[in-house]
């Protein structure tokens, strides 16, 4: 807990001083250069980002958004401030960054602020970080308007209170959050990059549409592979079982245990025409097929009577099947096979499913090969993801400890 002396829980060696309490507009000034001498064009335009902060628009969106004239526009030079008015998800009251890139302009939508000569503004940034923060900080300040615009000027936007330590604290803490940014970043980036691996792979270890064979083999495969029937490879599955772990097959992570789900259980207390699945099965949401919403089982367990189950015939490989669901072209062919007159009761039964037709290897350990391939890629996805998210957790936890 913090003390009552305005001091942050955590600090670095060597500063003891209690941090001011003082109004935001001590720290920052309202900055009014404009645009007027098209210095900058609308290639220029810069865009306040929630996770990335500030951005040249056309990089980050693709487009500019700005209008035909961009001369009454503010400018925004390095290590100048911006707040953004626009709501976001976790900031009703918009957000405050502070532009560590090269100068452009931003709309008149935003405020641009000059650091004064006690801050330094990528503290300010900073401290603004932990949406509780910035949150609490603005909400008295704003009104919101019959169309959830925000009413708050430039100056008023200042005029909240802030505990702040001197300048050489600030930078110093601003030098250590930076690094730790960088180190997210970093991880973040090898994170992506297993992402973008696996949707690359996806084309390469399965024939394209119209050829008979992958991109890509595993050394000791050759031959071309021969269209099937869905049918000719997975039986269904309608053993009915009352007891078990109950399962829930997901978009994103395939099957999963419903108990370690942060669900509310609205599975029926008679469970009775529940139906059995095996370690291997790959089981699917009958009415979310078409968008992806199957996986292989590495549980044993039973699913509501909604899904549909699927038992490997011999000579399949579930686990690589499992992988080819997943691609684009063949959710599309879900979707096209998948009856009702409307998407929320569209739906794909074990009979159509039977007759859909996709390229399969002949040799079943080729098969084996890619879904332990694809397997292992989402081993190291899924430690990537986990590495990165508690980065972010002890970011968070510091952004409180390290702050009054």
């Amino acid at each position: 807990m913090k003390n009552n002396k305005n001091v942050p829980e955590m600090r670095f060696e060597g500063f003891t001083e209690t941090w001011e309490q003082r109004k935001l507009i001590d720290y920052l000034e309202v900055s009014s250069e404009k645009n007027r001498d098209n210095r900058f064009t609308k290639d220029d335009v810069l865009s306040v980002s929630g996770e990335y902060g500030i951005v040249n628009q056309i990089e980050f969106q693709g487009r500019s958004f700005a209008g035909a004239s961009v001369s009454n526009y503010g400018v925004v030079e390095n290590g100048d401030v911006v707040y953004t008015k626009s709501p976001l998800k976790s900031n009703p009251y918009g957000i405050i960054k502070t532009n560590k890139g090269i100068p452009g302009i931003v709309s008149t939508l935003y405020a641009v602020y000059k650091p004064k000569e006690i801050t330094d503004s990528k503290f300010v940034q900073i401290y603004f970080e932990l949406d509780s923060r910035m949150n609490s900080y603005m909400h008295p300040l704003v009104n919101k308007g019959a169309k959830n615009d925000m009413k708050v000027s430039a100056e008023n936007a200042l005029k909240g209170m802030v505990s702040f330590p001197k300048k050489d604290e600030q930078e110093m803490i601003s030098l250590y959050f930076s690094s730790f940014d960088n180190l997210i970043a970093l991880h973040q980036c090898n994170y992506e990059k297993l992402l973008d691996l696996k949707k690359s792979m996806m084309y390469k270890l399965f024939p394209k549409e119209g050829e008979t064979t992958p991109e890509i083999r595993f050394d000791g495969f050759s031959g071309d592979w021969e269209k099937k029937k869905l049918g000719d490879c997975f039986s269904e599955r309608t053993e009915s079982f009352p007891d078990g772990e109950l399962l829930s097959v997901t978009i994103n992570q395939g099957i999963k245990k419903f108990s370690e789900l942060n669900r509310k259980n609205n599975s029926n207390d008679n469970k009775t025409k529940y139906k059995k699945v095996y370690i291997g099965d790959i089981a699917y949401n009958s009415m979310r097929m078409w968008q992806g919403a199957s996986g292989y089982s590495p549980f044993e367990g039973i699913v509501s009577p909604a899904y549909t189950v699927l038992n490997p015939n011999e000579g399949i490989d579930s686990k690589c099947f499992s992988y080819l669901f997943k691609r684009t072209d063949i959710i599309h062919m879900f979707q096209i096979y998948s009856k009702g007159i409307t998407s929320d009761n569209w739906n794909l039964k074990y009979p159509d499913f039977k007759e859909l037709e996709v390229y399969v290897s002949r040799d079943y350990q080729e098969q084996k090969a890619i879904g332990e391939y694809f397997s292992k890629i989402d081993t190291l996805i899924e430690l990537n993801r986990e590495k990165l998210e508690k980065l972010k957790n002890i970011k968070s936890s510091l952004l409180d400890k390290m702050f009054v």
